[in-house]
């Protein structure tokens, strides 16, 4: 047996504009709005498909330090240097977290102030299912044979 990561959740002060932010990022869509304001962003095949979903949810409370778990993005269609004047464009600012400037990496943050990476890899875009506009819900290829 098995376990997969299904979402991630993140607090946000204002949901809907993360969630403008990460969906331009990862080109996920809105999966569902709840009542209180916390927006779920998705692959087009939504919760359980294939990647897991984000829940942007609701806190006034401004972020304190630096998160404990954060997400690395590895650019699909264009190399590193690409990716990170659009990412700088949809309103990610640099982030110092104490690295060297010798990294392969960039640390990044979003309009909130939570942390990323973008790495220098490029992974294939998540498959198309054959006659389909959504991704395969294996996911397989996604990253597989990269190390």
């Amino acid at each position: 047996m098995a376990s997969r990561i299904g979402e991630l959740v993140l607090e946000a002060r204002d949901p809907e504009a993360l969630a403008q932010f990460w969906c331009a990022v990862l080109d996920f869509v809105v999966v569902d709005r709840a009542e209180d304001g916390s927006v779920e962003i998705g692959a087009r095949d939504g919760f359980g498909g294939s990647q897991p979903t984000i829940y942007l949810s609701r806190n006034e409370a401004p972020k304190r330090e630096q998160l404990r778990l954060h997400i690395d993005l590895n650019p699909t269609d264009q190399d590193q240097d690409v990716e990170l004047e659009r990412l700088l464009a949809l309103g990610a600012k640099p982030a110092d977290v104490g690295q060297t400037g010798e990294e392969s990496w960039h640390v990044l943050s979003d309009p909130e102030g939570n942390e990323f990476c973008l790495l220098r890899a490029r992974l294939a875009p998540v498959p198309l299912m054959p006659g389909s506009t959504t991704p395969d819900s294996a996911g397989q290829g996604a990253g597989s044979g990269l190390s």
